[in-house]
């Protein structure tokens, strides 16, 4: 972001910065438009809706739209055709998969316009862009509105904000590589004139929390996996729901992509299932390692897969977290400062207690930092699925974070505590390799 390379029209004037990133706001936004439109017009196109009028299609696609982008939708439904018997529920399920559209624009789009501003000039290009993004969501929430979906406009104009200028944000410090210079503050300067024991003390929550962002992730990368053979396992049954449907092909094909875009959820729903709190589907209903209590579930062939009944072996699964864990607090060893045990070494003189001590406590803070980011996986994929049974869906964001930093917390201390015996076992495994050599 040192140099400027402006965008110019037919008279070689500098576009304004304001200008260029409402139109990169605008063709984002075109685009990811058209690929929620896209399996619309595929589905009206075999004649799969009852109703196949242009503007109640139009405003279907404008609704999955908003809910893609986090916009609660508020469904009536008339049990006899009045308003005095009607229902309500707010659909707030989203598809993070589907999500990552607009996101991942967003972040193209914030290293364009980075490329295209001094350091104290961005935020003349995030601002036009915003604004113009905010009003493409306000007017597509107020067209698209109906009897039967009810849509707040505040909620259509600024929450769409969240993904999108979380995006722009993301890519433009991409391309600035560091967010001192992203922001125009030399973040560097300002650390070196705090104190040393500020310095010491900000590195070492800074390396616990980065701690708990790599359990976290090995964690739910462990579930995925445990997600990917769950699927194998009965895909028996998968199939089957998908041929009793008998949607056809574009049909089950569009019902494919919606639950790839719900598969970011799933990974999160793996993750609270092995953690032990478990998920919901549905009011009343409890799907775990040691037991799943479900009522009946829509025919959608995703929902086969989950296991019913007692599990022998469930519990089992509860050393995922822990394994997580174990992986965090070995990374802390290899890449962390530990400054409180030093600290802690110079203030008490006996090191059996103060070993222990900082042990712990790592094991402490890493635990919290993984809880609290659990915790907001789990609001983010969890919601209602409108009017019915399907209003809670999803694991609980307390529990399943309180799970995970307890398991977590443990594998920690195991992990930092066995890591100077397996720092051991690979320099004797490295000596012998040279030896053999």
């Amino acid at each position: 972001m040192k140099l400027r390379a402006d965008q110019t029209g037919d008279r070689g004037i500098p576009m304004p910065l304001w200008l260029q990133g409402a139109l990169e706001t605008a063709q984002a936004a075109i685009i990811s438009a058209l690929v929620v439109v896209a399996p619309v017009v595929a589905v009206w196109a075999t004649a799969g809706f009852q109703n196949s009028a242009f503007d109640v299609l139009a405003r279907l696609a404008g609704q999955a739209w908003l809910l893609i982008h986090g916009v609660p939708l508020e469904l009536v439904a008339l049990n006899s055709g009045t308003a005095a018997d009607a229902r309500s529920g707010t659909l707030s399920l989203i598809p993070l998969g589907l999500t990552l559209i607009p996101f991942l624009l967003a972040w193209r789009a914030g290293r364009r316009l980075a490329r295209a501003s001094y350091t104290d000039q961005l935020w003349q290009a995030l601002l036009g862009s915003w604004v113009v993004y905010g009003a493409f969501g306000g007017a597509t929430g107020f067209v698209c509105r109906t009897p039967d979906v009810v849509i707040n406009l505040w909620y259509a104009m600024l929450i769409p904000l969240i993904p999108f200028a979380l995006g722009m944000v993301i890519g433009a410090r991409r391309e600035a590589g560091s967010w001192s210079r992203l922001i125009g503050v030399d973040a560097v300067a300002w650390i070196s004139r705090t104190s040393q024991h500020s310095r010491w003390a900000g590195s070492y929550f800074a390396s616990a929390a980065k701690a708990g962002f790599v359990a976290v992730i090995a964690a739910l990368a462990l579930s995925c996996v445990l997600l990917a053979a769950d699927l194998f396992i009965h895909w028996n049954l998968v199939i089957a729901v998908y041929e009793a449907l008998d949607a056809g092909a574009i049909g089950g094909a569009v019902l494919t992509i919606a639950q790839l875009g719900f598969l970011p959820n799933l990974a999160v729903f793996a993750l609270a299932w092995v953690s032990g709190s478990g998920f919901a589907m549905g009011v009343g209903s409890q799907v775990g390692p040691l037991a799943t209590a479900t009522g009946p579930l829509p025919s959608i062939p995703v929902f086969a897969a989950i296991p019913s009944g007692a599990l022998d072996y469930g519990f089992v699964a509860l050393v995922v977290p822990v394994l997580a864990g174990v992986l965090a607090g070995w990374w802390f060893l290899r890449e962390g400062e530990n400054h409180f045990d030093e600290w802690l070494a110079i203030k008490i003189h006996a090191r059996w207690f103060t070993a222990i001590v900082s042990t712990l406590v790592l094991g402490a803070l890493v635990g919290l930092a993984s809880g609290l980011l659990a915790a907001g996986l789990a609001w983010l994929a969890r919601g209602s699925g409108g009017i019915g049974r399907l209003t809670d869906i999803g694991p609980d964001p307390f529990w399943m974070g309180t799970w995970l930093a307890a398991e977590v917390g443990i594998g920690v201390v195991i992990g930092y505590a066995a890591g100077p015996w397996l720092e051991r076992r690979q320099v004797e495994e490295e000596e012998e390799a040279e030896l053999v050599r």
